[in-house]
């Protein structure tokens, strides 16, 4: 199973990338909106996590442009972000992300486990 970590902090994104790759996950990283997309065409991910507070491109965006992309729509997004407000949660999720995580609210192993969640639902 492939991942795609779109996330403009390096230290959680090594973390987020060290933990998946030892659950046994391929990962791919990107820094901004604009790389993850472009990692996201070329070699599509079975799930992205995606920060909505990103460079260049935002969060929102991407998964607007996910979501209107034929090869990508089908694609589970977990939004993963420092963001809560309730706005900015049913917005995302009203925009076809599959679930929203507030980063400090979880920790490593929880995300992971509702990733498994969500890809078990995906390929089951």
């Amino acid at each position: 199973m492939k991942i795609l970590i779109i996330e403009d902090d390096k230290f959680l994104r090594d973390l987020m990338s060290q933990k998946l790759t030892k659950e046994g996950f391929s990962v791919k990283e990107a820094l901004d909106g604009e790389e993850g997309l472009k990692i996201a065409l070329e070699n599509p991910p079975d799930l992205i996590l995606l920060d909505l507070m990103l460079p260049r491109i935002d969060g929102f965006s991407v998964l607007e442009q996910i979501k209107k992309e034929p090869k990508l729509s089908h694609l589970p997004v977990l939004i993963l972000s420092n963001l809560g407000q309730k706005e900015d949660v049913q917005r995302a999720l009203s925009m076809g992300a599959q679930d929203f995580l507030i980063k400090s609210n979880f920790t490593l192993g929880e995300i992971v486990e509702k990733i498994k969640t969500i890809l078990k639902k995906k390929y089951v």
